[in-house]
């Protein structure tokens, strides 16, 4: 078994670059970055950093840097933590006793922190609301959580085209819009002051973009044309059309 020079500790038997150095514990105020964050922009590091001065660098013959660059998203990361983030609110919700959650989407195209898409069958009046507030504020959802949106159980929450259709049908701003303000933000959020970057506030929409329950007597012919159902089954079925290259050659 390999081990560092310095240290005598073992080397990780399937790592391709391996630094050796020693972290200080007096000397923290090197400033760091800026990096690319996940937001797809550049940040400035934290003010006080803890420091390492690196002795020795092993690696094999060609190493491979294995790595998930930030950027403007959605990139590697938001793909897989979508999942993990909306699993975790809608438990959450379901522990706070909202009925009939359908689906709980973390797009990532927001980074799995900016928006939040959760489906219902309506209830009763105001379960979208409660539904809204609960899942904008949930420990899961709490940080940054710019945007969320409910939508009926019909409605793809994973696909950001049919919650768009649902928000601009279904939504009346002046009903259907709430602000939240002084809520749990970040300091990296390029959206507001510096001061509130600094007090890690920030502010948060939701948006019921369901049917309103109460008029459901009121709709008539209003029903939707499609469902998530028949758009998995025709692309089951006809997904070799739809998604045909066309060759230009």
């Amino acid at each position: 078994m390999s081990e560092w020079e310095l240290t005598g500790l073992p080397i990780p038997a399937h790592a391709e670059i391996a630094l050796e150095g020693f972290i200080s514990a007096e000397e923290v105020e090197i400033p760091e970055g800026p990096y690319g964050e996940w937001q797809g922009y550049y940040q400035e590091g934290w003010p006080r950093n803890p420091v390492i001065q690196i002795d020795r660098v092993y690696h094999r013959d060609d190493p491979i840097i294995l790595g998930c660059p930030q950027g403007k998203p959605p990139h590697e990361d938001n793909r897989f933590l979508a999942y993990l983030r909306s699993g975790l609110i809608w438990d959450q919700l379901e522990k706070a006793g909202v009925p009939n959650v359908v689906n709980v989407w973390s797009p990532p195209e927001g980074g799995n922190r900016l928006m939040t898409v959760v489906a219902i069958e309506q209830a009763y009046p105001g379960h979208a609301k409660q539904t809204a507030h609960i899942a904008a504020q949930c420990a899961a959802a709490v940080e940054l959580n710019r945007i969320t949106v409910v939508v009926d159980h019909h409605v793809d929450a994973t696909s950001l085209q049919d919650v768009m259709w649902a928000i601009l049908t279904r939504c009346d701003p002046a009903r259907d819009v709430d602000i939240i303000a002084r809520t749990k933000g970040m300091r990296i959020d390029v959206a507001v002051s510096h001061e509130d970057r600094e007090a890690r506030l920030n502010s948060r929409m939701i948006i019921d973009a369901t049917a309103p329950f109460e008029l459901a007597d009121q709709r008539g012919g209003g029903a939707p044309v499609g469902s998530p159902q028949r758009s998995r089954a025709t692309r089951e079925k006809w997904g070799w059309v739809l998604n045909r290259t066309v060759d230009s050659g």
